[in-house]
């Protein structure tokens, strides 16, 4: 499961199912989000995950 975020066509964050993590990929995004809210990427990473887990269940429900 992959999630990534653009932003006019160029690519801010990247969550991978692997990992389990959400990793910035602009300086600029995570230093804006770090002085917004410097629990953003735990917060995020965890939204992630639970989009993840529906993702999955949606998925098995279309399977049958």
């Amino acid at each position: 499961f992959v999630t990534i975020e653009m932003v006019d066509e160029v690519q801010v964050e990247y969550y991978d199912s692997n990992t389990q993590r959400l990793i910035t990929k602009q300086d600029w995004v995570d230093q804006a989000n770090r002085d917004k809210d410097p629990d953003y990427l735990e917060r995020a990473t965890e939204n992630r995950k639970g989009n993840q887990q529906v993702f999955k269940a949606n998925m098995g429900v279309l399977k049958q």
